[in-house]
């Protein structure tokens, strides 16, 4: 994603437009690709630390990233991350909009246990 990215950057989950995608070369889709997702999402797990987790999220968006989020099960929330945008937070239960990043998408979020 990032050129010269430190180890254990890369996001739980990232989503690439396929037109994107398909303009890569076969080398560069058979290793980490030299592009920035259009979509990421971290999972915030009990070990990791959230200023990291948002420093990671900040990073993402300066990189190109059109629309992120950061599950935050420790404080039962989600935050979302846009462009030129100041951050959302939600509460959960919440639903997800793929917005126009992904449209149609839409992701149902429970509390956690």
């Amino acid at each position: 994603m990032v050129k010269d990215r430190p180890e254990g950057s890369s996001p739980d989950a990232a989503w690439i437009e396929l037109s994107r995608w398909e303009a890569l070369t076969s080398e560069q889709r058979r290793r980490f690709p030299p592009i920035a997702p259009d979509f990421v999402m971290e999972v915030r797990s009990s070990t990791d630390n959230l200023t990291t987790l948002r420093e990671k999220m900040q990073e993402y968006m300066a990189s190109g990233v059109r629309l992120g989020w950061l599950l935050n099960s420790h404080d039962q929330q989600v935050e979302i991350y846009r462009p030129g945008q100041a951050t959302e937070v939600r509460s959960l239960p919440t639903q997800l909009s793929g917005e126009s990043v992904l449209p149609g998408f839409t992701l149902d979020v429970s509390p956690f246990a």
